[in-house]
């Protein structure tokens, strides 16, 4: 089987409290979240896994103090000598507007989501203020509806909670499979011991808690969405 590298690409980040990574723990510790793209090179396709924010400022301690290269998208894409024009594909982990803002830059992308996240964003519950509904307008969408695989040894499953149709993205790698979880997490989400902590932001929680369990289940390689040390690799794995 196919096997591929991951690079993550910083192209923001923001800052907010633990709480929302982390449901009832952590509260009122403020913390900074990279916003990811996700490169993963080793076909023939030019893949992403998420497109990000497209305008964002970020003081530039905050680079300096994590350890973190932040790039504007075309910036970032630009450190592997790609355009946005050269993407293929773009998988997305959900629809939330801080993972899908540069998309309408790949006109030549497919966009795969789940068909269940997809109506939500197009109609979204006032509950949740993080879908624009026009943000896909531009691009080809691909809907999925559960597990599927998108191309020779990257598939991905459907692990709702946080988000109706949240998927994390499995990647086939030379150390074994990697996830990029469908859900926003950092590291304390996936305590060394004892029970998964599902995300603090979700419109089902025991759903929440379940996605979080399939994941650290199957990953050989466990990539929160958004966990600080994710952004300092430039290869995973190494």
């Amino acid at each position: 089987m196919r096997q591929y590298v991951i690079h993550p690409l910083v192209v923001g980040a923001n800052e907010t409290d633990q709480g929302i990574m982390t449901y009832l723990k952590g509260y009122g510790k403020r913390i900074w979240i990279p916003i990811y793209v996700f490169y993963v090179e080793g076909g023939p396709e030019t893949i992403l896994v998420d497109t990000g924010l497209e305008q964002f400022v970020v003081p530039p301690e905050v680079g300096q103090k994590y350890g973190l290269e932040i790039k504007e998208f075309e910036e970032a894409l630009d450190t592997y000598g790609l355009k946005p024009e050269d993407i293929d594909i773009i998988i997305h982990t959900h629809l939330h507007n801080d993972h899908c803002e540069n998309d309408y830059k790949c006109p030549n992308a497919r966009v795969y989501v789940q068909k269940a996240e997809y109506e939500f964003f197009k109609n979204p519950h006032p509950v949740d203020h993080r879908y624009y509904p026009d943000l896909l307008d531009e691009v080809e969408v691909v809907q999925v509806d559960g597990d599927a695989e998108i191309v020779e040894g990257i598939k991905v499953m459907l692990t709702p909670g946080h988000t109706v149709g949240g998927q994390s993205v499995v990647i086939n790698t030379s150390q074994g499979q990697a996830v990029i979880t469908g859900f926003c997490c950092n590291d304390l989400n996936f305590p060394k011991s004892g029970p998964v902590v599902p995300p603090g932001v979700h419109l089902n929680l025991m759903d929440a808690y379940e996605s979080a369990r399939k994941v650290r289940e199957v990953a050989d390689i466990l990539i929160p969405l958004h966990d600080l040390s994710v952004g300092r690799r430039r290869n995973i794995p190494y």
